[in-house]
């Protein structure tokens, strides 16, 4: 039996399962209990997810295992939403802002969920999602950057063009300093990578084109991309070239 399963069965015996989850979390620490949190999502009652989303930064702030339950409620969520639920995402989209980094790598998480079921619907969000916010095109970017998600080579380069447009959005700012923007520079610096290895020829034109562009912000987003395995495993003679370059 594996962690998965085991949490399966504990939860089956509990009528509150509040207490347990808070002492599994993980937290405070530097690692939430993500196994535990997708057996929450697929078990658990939409009731139940709303009921945790109640916990806000003021009574669950990050770190704490009460942050948890609203990571949870996050997660849970998109399970509903996989199931054709489409008005999750205007729930989710608020927490694609949170000021709780764990709660946004949930928002990521549920969505993805989506992605499972149907491509083509997740791929229609977050080209709207990558016009909006800093935070929320980190999120299509994160959501969208999942080895899983990108097996068809279709959705793969339509995945390229979005990083693409919140790249284009990315030049120039002049709100570099913000922290939105920080959050989903430090986003891009992975996200891109993950994409390219899925689509290599038009994956790697795209890159290129950054990698000379004039935007030192993005030329470093590029450079950190280039840096990551799966690109080195993809073409490492195209890596090493553009290393020097």
């Amino acid at each position: 039996m594996n962690k998965a399963d085991s949490y399966r069965q504990v939860l089956k015996t509990l009528a509150d399962w509040e207490p347990f989850l808070l002492q599994e979390s993980g937290l405070p620490g530097p690692r939430g209990n993500l196994e535990l949190a997708q057996v929450v999502a697929d078990e658990g009652r939409r009731e139940l997810f709303e009921h945790f989303l109640e916990f806000t930064p003021e009574v669950a702030p990050v770190n704490s295992p009460q942050e948890f339950l609203a990571f949870c409620g996050v997660v849970g969520l998109g399970r509903f939403l996989a199931e054709g639920d489409d008005s999750i995402l205007k729930v989710l989209r608020p927490y694609a802002s949170d000021p709780r980094w764990r709660t946004r790598e949930g928002v990521a998480m549920a969505l993805q969920r989506l992605g499972k079921t149907n491509m083509g619907s997740l791929l229609e969000a977050m080209e709207g999602w990558s016009t909006g916010n800093w935070y929320e095109k980190r999120a299509a970017a994160a959501t969208l950057a999942e080895p899983v998600l990108l097996k068809n080579k279709t959705d793969a380069v339509r995945a390229l063009h979005i990083l693409d447009g919140i790249s284009v959005s990315m030049e120039g700012s002049a709100e570099a300093r913000n922290v939105g923007f920080k959050v989903l520079q430090q986003g891009m610096s992975y996200c891109w990578s993950v994409v390219v290895a899925a689509a290599p020829a038009e994956g790697k034109k795209l890159m290129e084109k950054w990698l000379t562009c004039d935007d030192h912000i993005l030329r470093k987003v590029m450079q950190e991309n280039l840096k990551k395995n799966r690109l080195v495993r993809m073409d490492p003679d195209w890596v090493e070239k553009w290393r020097k370059v």
